[in-house]
């Protein structure tokens, strides 16, 4: 039997007597994006209609990870601890965390729904996303689907797509928008800014040197997707306070830096001491230019100068 997790979100006195009925639906919901949270709108409206529990089954990991190690799986959007309390905020009952692995992944569609989702976790109705596939019998297709889940005793019920003008959201959409460093686009997607996580960790200095001392992020993910290289207007969250932010990701070519990558954040009205081994969050609200190697550390400095004022010109008008 499939090893899961179920985190729930309802209050203990909302908890039914007897095994609650449940609508689900599956996916790995990495980001949270926009066209999740449709789906999840739509998951709800389904279960008030048929008196269920609205939840969600998703994985601990992408399962390309257990299925081709080798080959490729994508950088995340959101490590699974960010997943599930965005997840928490969406109006579901609660969330179920599946232990993705090789034998899960055998599983047939109709085994699937038979042995999880109708046996352990007690679902009367699949809602699906248009595209959502799942099984080892990968040519199964949606009427394959209706047909298992009605001899188990699982309505299926498939939804329609979201899209935000021309663009179908997705989470392969926004990867590719923050690998080229279009976070407004990638914000278009979410619904909000891309967030990095991580530990103040000591860097090079030269910040300070340069009179514009940073803060150097360590990622607590290693998987997560770091924005392409480049100057951001961003706003930073550090021990319950926000700040205006500045920040550079890339290899710093004018102090020859060598070929690591930093995230370094400037903040622009902080006033304290040393950060090193804080925790701090970064959202990227736009990107500002390329990551240029400038003809002298003058000219450095005073396009510093130009990036804060841009910064600030942006709080102007924009909640920080």
């Amino acid at each position: 039997m499939p090893h899961f997790t179920f985190h729930s979100y309802l209050p203990s006195s909302a908890a039914p007597a007897d095994a609650p009925r449940r609508a689900a639906t599956v996916g790995f919901f990495d980001g949270v994006h926009r066209g999740h949270r449709f789906l999840i709108d739509r998951l709800c409206a389904e279960a008030r209609q048929r008196g269920l529990q609205p939840i969600v089954v998703t994985f601990d990991e992408h399962p390309r990870q257990v299925i081709k190690p080798e080959g490729y799986w994508p950088e995340l959007l959101t490590p699974t601890p960010a997943k599930l309390a965005l997840l928490k905020e969406t109006g579901l009952a609660g969330c179920a965390v599946l232990h993705f692995t090789k034998e899960l992944a055998a599983l047939t569609s109709r085994e699937f729904m038979a042995r999880l989702l109708k046996a352990e976790l007690g679902v009367d109705c699949l809602v699906m996303g248009y595209d959502h596939r799942f099984g080892s019998n990968v040519g199964a297709a949606y009427r394959d689907y209706v047909t298992e889940g009605r001899e188990v005793g699982i309505e299926v019920v498939r939804e329609l797509p979201f899209d935000c003008g021309e663009l179908r959201v997705s989470s392969s959409a926004t990867r590719r928008f923050l690998s080229a460093g279009n976070v407004e686009m990638a914000y278009s997607c979410l619904g909000r800014p891309y967030r990095l996580e991580g530990t103040v960790v000591e860097g090079h200095r030269k910040g300070t040197l340069l009179g514009w001392p940073t803060a150097n992020l360590r990622p607590d993910h290693d998987e997560q997707i770091v924005p392409g290289r480049g100057v951001y207007i961003a706003s930073a969250r550090l021990e319950g306070f926000r700040y205006r932010a500045m920040v550079n990701v890339g290899h710093r070519p004018t102090l020859a830096n060598g070929n690591d990558q930093t995230i370094e954040a400037h903040l622009l009205d902080y006033e304290g001491g040393d950060l090193y081994g804080l925790p701090l969050a970064i959202d990227f609200h736009r990107r500002l230019r390329n990551e240029l190697r400038f003809a002298s550390i003058t000219d450095l400095q005073a396009q510093l100068a130009r990036d804060a004022d841009a910064v600030n010109d942006y709080f102007t008008s924009h909640t920080l």
